[in-house]
């Protein structure tokens, strides 16, 4: 057995499957023009952490999207996978986003995502919030008890 030859076989038997290399990418990979040229990002995935939740939501969209487009995802993909604790509002004009928790300064809606260098966000209700008078999630009417006695109101609550 020739022991320079079974590094080749397996390199050759590589780009036989379709394994792109370095040297494949850097030149180009198969392109004709000669001419190296910037990969553009068609999707980019990000992470918003959403106030008093555990883990971040993952949404993934163009970088040409804006900041108010972002949020109106997380909290769609929020409401959708039913997480806790719920939400007050769906709106997302109720809702600013942050580069972290520790930021008092709120990104605008109308910014481009791929201009604000960060992945990571922090997504927290506004300061003077927005009221919701019926909640967004339950269509089950609440039960009111009328008892005079306390205790009567606290067995609805076990039940």
């Amino acid at each position: 057995m020739d022991s320079s030859s079974s590094p080749r076989k397996r390199q050759g038997h590589g780009v036989e499957k379709g394994v792109c290399s370095e040297s494949g990418r850097k030149n180009g990979g198969g392109g004709g023009g000669g001419g190296q040229r910037r990969q553009q990002l068609t999707k980019v995935l990000l992470k918003v952490n959403i106030q008093n939740s555990f883990g971040a939501v993952q949404v993934v969209m163009p970088p040409g999207n804006t900041v108010g487009e972002l949020t109106k995802a997380a909290i769609g993909i929020y409401v959708k996978e039913k997480r806790r604790p719920l939400l007050g509002s769906r709106d997302p004009e109720c809702y600013e986003l942050h580069y972290s928790q520790f930021s008092l300064e709120s990104l605008k809606p109308e910014e481009k995502l791929m201009d604000l260098g960060s992945r990571n966000f922090f997504l927290c209700p506004k300061p003077g919030g927005c009221t919701v008078i019926n909640s967004t999630y339950s269509s089950e009417p609440r039960i009111v008890a009328k008892s005079p006695f306390i205790i009567t109101k606290f067995t609805n609550f076990l039940l």
